[in-house]
């Protein structure tokens, strides 16, 4: 998770990662700003995110991005 808020605060350190739940639904992230992030975690992270797995439920929070990248990194 250490690393993940390291990104995330590379991207924008004015937002609150770790309390914030609605990065996508309030806006907070856009499609350029999760596309940008992908390309991050799958370089940090050695995976690989498809297309399928950029929806909102994967992307509102850091903890479900976080889960996100547990589920792919064991596949």
């Amino acid at each position: 998770m250490e690393k993940l808020l390291e990104i995330l605060n590379e991207i924008d350190d004015s937002i609150e990662w770790e309390k914030e739940t609605g990065l996508i639904d309030r806006h907070i992230l856009d499609s350029f700003g999760v596309i940008s992030l992908v390309a991050e975690l799958e370089d940090a992270f050695e995976v690989e995110i498809e297309a399928g797995e950029m929806v909102p439920e994967n992307f509102n929070s850091a903890d479900a991005i976080h889960q996100m990248i547990q589920r792919l990194q064991e596949q």
